[in-house]
């Protein structure tokens, strides 16, 4: 009797905890279906059917506060508006940067090639062909690759190997244990960079700018880890020398805000003539969408959110910072310094800086979302001008109402850095 009364507790409590997760899910056991994939088979030319069952509603998945939680905070969105120093010169410990690659390489087979030649094939026909004569198998991981043609190749097995490999945009590597030859599209790399938090951020941001969005960056270690292909790693160790060369970059101060409308009229720009002294706005040029002003520091971010407040209520969306090494890419994501609730929350501003004569920066700036490129614009400016993007309808980020504006405010300034033997302190 006791038994049972105790099974029946316990079938009554799992069916509780049943009807609650249920409760709690927006799906239904009515959604619960199997999905068929069609796949073309390389073996015999005839069909695979593949099921995959829908993911389960009930799965359990990282808690999103867990998610939230990103290193790069308390360096990238926190800007002190009152302070802008306008050069900033920051040292870094004497150690150049470098770059490896993770994968384990065993050295090659040493023998000669001569006169190695294929007609218009693709990569891994022709690396089959190289490999086939020296006994090594080869696994091309992602092909098809491009065609090549190659006539009387000569030099060590390594040499040709690689002469193929890079003409296609290729990585290889050997096993020697299983006697063979991988190639692939992608590698995995670790940038060991110098002990200065603002490098790391300069190229965490060049790597963003170039794509590469998986990363793992270590703090103590100043490392960050990534996948990429060729021609990014080749961008790379191009930024690493000019770098050395040239260790000075622009840092863009970045605050995102919305002004939701009294009026369907919005914000009258034109007021800022009589609000703000002439001279105050040196430039103004217009884009696909929007227009980028060049303003002193007359305008600041606090006498602007004053005047905008006039015509209607100021919601902050994002501040933050982002470094862009001399003639590279780099991006700022909107969302990183941001509530993922927030329409902007997929708005990029990505820039391409670089420094002229007498303290001139020109800059290409644009936004961008996940949906593609919203404008763009080219501006040279004095140091000590900011730059004012106005006349974004919020409407394009989601629903708002009719005259709300999207506003970005950018500061750029110089960073300088400077390599010593000094106990350094980090800074940024």
């Amino acid at each position: 009797m006791n038994k049972f009364k105790s099974n029946h507790k316990k079938n009554w409590f799992m069916a509780f905890v049943f009807a609650v997760m249920a409760a709690c899910s927006p799906y239904s056991a009515e959604n619960d279906e199997t999905i068929i994939t069609h796949t073309q088979s390389l073996n015999d030319g005839g069909e695979n059917f593949t099921v995959l069952p829908q993911q389960s509603p009930y799965m359990l998945r990282t808690l999103h506060r867990a998610n939230d939680l990103d290193l790069e905070t308390p360096l990238r969105c926190n800007v002190n508006w009152k302070t802008q120093e306008m050069v900033q010169i920051l040292p870094h410990n004497n150690v150049s940067f470098r770059i490896e690659r993770n994968d384990v390489n065993d050295p090659l087979p040493e023998f000669e090639v001569r006169d190695f030649s294929f007609d218009n094939i693709p990569a891994e026909q022709a690396l089959l062909k190289l490999t086939k004569e020296a006994d090594i198998i080869l696994v091309a991981k992602d092909a098809p690759y491009p065609t090549l043609y190659g006539k009387n190749l000569n030099g060590s097995f390594k040499e040709v190997l690689e002469t193929i490999s890079r003409s296609a945009d290729l990585f290889y590597r050997y096993d020697a244990k299983a006697n063979s030859i991988i190639l692939s599209r992608r590698a995995s790399f670790t940038l060991y960079a110098p002990s200065s938090r603002t490098l790391m951020l300069g190229f965490l941001d060049v790597l963003r700018g170039a794509g590469i969005t998986d990363m793992v960056t270590n703090w103590r270690d100043y490392t960050i880890s990534f996948e990429a292909n060729l021609e990014t790693i080749d961008k790379i160790n191009s930024l690493i020398y000019d770098f050395e060369n040239n260790p000075t970059m622009v840092m863009y101060d970045v605050s995102v805000f919305r002004v939701i409308a009294n009026e369907p009229c919005g914000i009258v720009w034109n007021d800022l003539l009589k609000d703000f002294k002439f001279g105050s706005i040196a430039t103004a040029q217009t884009g696909v969408i929007g227009r980028i002003l060049t303003v002193t520091n007359d305008i600041s971010i606090e006498q602007l959110q004053k005047f905008v407040s006039k015509y209607g209520s100021v919601q902050e969306i994002s501040e933050g910072r982002f470094v862009v090494p001399t003639r590279w890419f780099s991006r700022f994501d909107v969302g990183r310094c941001g509530k993922v609730d927030n329409m902007e929350y997929p708005l990029s501003v990505l820039a391409k800086a670089g420094i002229e004569k007498n303290n001139r920066i020109y800059s290409e700036i644009a936004l961008d979302t996940t949906e593609g490129e919203i404008t763009k614009f080219k501006v040279r400016n004095r140091l000590g001008e900011n730059f004012l993007i106005i006349g974004l309808p919020s409407e394009i980020f989601g629903p708002a109402k009719e005259g709300t504006e999207t506003i970005v405010f950018i500061v750029p300034r110089l960073v300088r850095m400077l390599k010593t033997d000094e106990k350094i302190k980090n800074k940024i």
